[in-house]
C-alpha cells in the first residue's frame, strides 16, 4: 500500500479546443445579487454570448432563464454580429435537453428550443458538466462577466446598471485586448466576420412552435391568455407560433392572427370571431349570455358596469347588452373599455350612457385632426 500510494497517479492529457475563426460561441445564463448605492438588492439575471476566436462578448440584462428569453437573447446576439457561428456552445441544458445519456447524449431536446434553433440555422452543442479536461471549450463565460463587471462596479439603479454594462461591452471589446489572446476582439471579429453565416431568420420575425388545442369557447389558450379561433375549429389540435410581439394560430384550414397580450389574463377577440361564434349558439337566450360573456372579457370594468346594469334592471339588462356588444363590434374592445370606465367613474349606467360617450370622443377626434 506504501508503494502504491507513492507511485505517480496518472493524469489524463489536458486538451485545449481553441476555436478557429467562425467555428464557435459560447453562451449561458448567470444570476447575481446587486446591492445599489441606495442599499436596497435585487437579483440580477443576465444572458451572455462569446465568439471563441475573437472574444467578442455580448450581455442582456434578462426578466427570467425560459426558454422563450433564450433564444431570442441568442437571436439578437446573433444579429448582432453579423451571422452565426457553425456551432454555438451552450454550458448548462436546464432549458435545452429534456432527456440524455449517462455519457451526456441528448435524447430527447427541448422541442420549443430545437425548432426555434432549426428555423435560425444554428448549430448546437452541449458542454457536460464535470468534464474539465476539455479545457477551453466553453470557458467560464459568467464568471467572467461578474468578475469583470458586477464585482468591480456599484450601480445607482437598474438604468445605470443597463449603461454602464453599454460602457463596459464597448471597453472590453473595442479598448482593451483580451488576456486570452492577446489582442483587442473588434480586430479580431473583422476576421471572423467573414466566416460568420447570416441568420435564416431575423430576429423580430423568429418564432416559437407550440403545440395547442382549440377550446369548447373558440380559443386557445397560452400563458394564462386567450385567442380567438373560429367555431369550426373547436376541439381541433393547433399549432401557436409564438412571436415577439404577435401570435398566429394554425388548425388545419383555419388560420388566425392576433397581437400578442402581456397583462394578466387578458385576451385577444377578432370581431370576426365573435359574430361567428354568437351565430354558432341556437336561441335568444343563449345568444345574449354569449355576448354577455364577451363584454365580460374587457376585464373588471366591465364586470363592474354590466353587475349594476343587471341589478338595476334584471328584466331589460339584454337590450344593454345587445347595444353594447354592437359597440364592441364597430368599435373594438380598447375604446369600449375606456368609456366603460367613464360610466363606472361618472356611475352612469347603460348602453345609452356608453354610445353617447363614444360618439363625443369620435367627434372630438374629428375636430382634432
Amino acid at each position: 500500500d506504501l508503494v502504491a500510494s507513492l507511485r505517480p497517479k496518472p493524469a489524463k492529457p489536458l486538451v485545449r479546443f481553441e476555436g478557429l475563426p467562425g467555428e464557435f460561441s459560447q453562451h449561458d445564463f448567470g444570476e447575481v445579487d446587486v446591492q445599489f448605492v441606495n442599499g436596497t438588492q435585487q437579483r440580477i439575471h443576465f444572458f451572455a454570448s462569446r465568439l471563441k476566436y475573437s472574444r467578442w462578448v455580448r450581455v442582456s440584462l434578462v426578466q427570467d432563464e425560459k426558454v422563450e428569453t433564450l433564444v431570442r437573447t441568442l437571436a439578437e446576439h446573433l444579429a448582432s454580429w453579423g451571422g452565426r457561428p457553425l456551432l454555438c456552445v451552450f454550458d448548462r441544458p436546464k432549458t435545452i435537453a429534456l432527456k440524455w445519456r449517462k455519457n451526456g447524449e441528448v435524447t430527447e431536446w427541448n422541442p420549443v428550443f430545437a425548432y426555434a434553433t432549426l428555423e435560425m440555422g444554428v448549430g448546437v452543442e452541449l458542454c457536460w458538466p464535470y468534464q474539465a479536461r476539455q479545457k477551453g471549450s466553453v470557458e467560464n463565460l459568467v464568471g467572467f462577466v461578474k468578475s469583470s463587471f458586477f464585482k468591480v462596479r456599484r450601480f445607482f439603479d437598474v438604468e445605470d446598471l443597463e449603461q454602464q454594462r453599454r460602457d463596459w461591452e464597448q471597453e472590453v471589446n473595442e479598448e482593451r485586448p483580451c488576456r486570452a489572446t492577446g489582442i483587442i476582439p473588434a480586430v479580431r471579429l473583422a476576421e471572423e466576420a467573414l466566416r460568420l453565416r447570416p441568420l435564416k431568420v431575423q430576429p423580430d420575425e423568429l418564432a416559437l412552435r407550440i403545440p395547442v388545442y382549440v377550446g369548447p369557447t373558440g380559443t386557445v389558450m397560452h400563458d394564462g391568455h386567450a385567442y380567438s379561433m373560429p367555431p369550426e375549429a373547436i376541439s381541433m389540435p393547433a399549432t401557436l407560433y409564438l412571436y415577439a410581439q404577435r401570435v398566429r394560430i394554425m388548425a388545419g384550414r383555419y388560420e388566425a392572427e392576433h397581437p400578442r397580450k402581456f397583462a394578466a389574463q387578458e385576451s385577444s377577440w377578432l370581431a370576426a370571431h365573435r359574430a361567428a361564434m354568437i351565430s354558432a349558439v341556437s336561441g335568444k337566450r343563449g345568444k345574449r349570455y354569449l355576448k354577455r360573456q364577451q363584454l365580460l372579457e374587457l376585464g373588471e370594468p366591465a364586470l363592474l358596469y354590466l353587475t349594476e346594469i343587471v341589478h338595476r334592471r334584471p328584466r331589460e339588462w339584454f337590450t344593454d347588452v345587445d347595444r353594447l356588444h354592437q359597440l364592441l363590434q364597430s368599435h373594438g374592445p380598447e375604446v369600449l373599455r375606456r368609456a366603460v370606465e367613464e360610466g363606472l367613474k361618472q356611475q352612469i349606467y347603460g348602453a345609452f350612457f356608453i354610445e353617447r360617450a363614444l360618439q363625443a370622443e369620435l367627434s372630438f377626434s374629428q375636430v382634432v385632426q
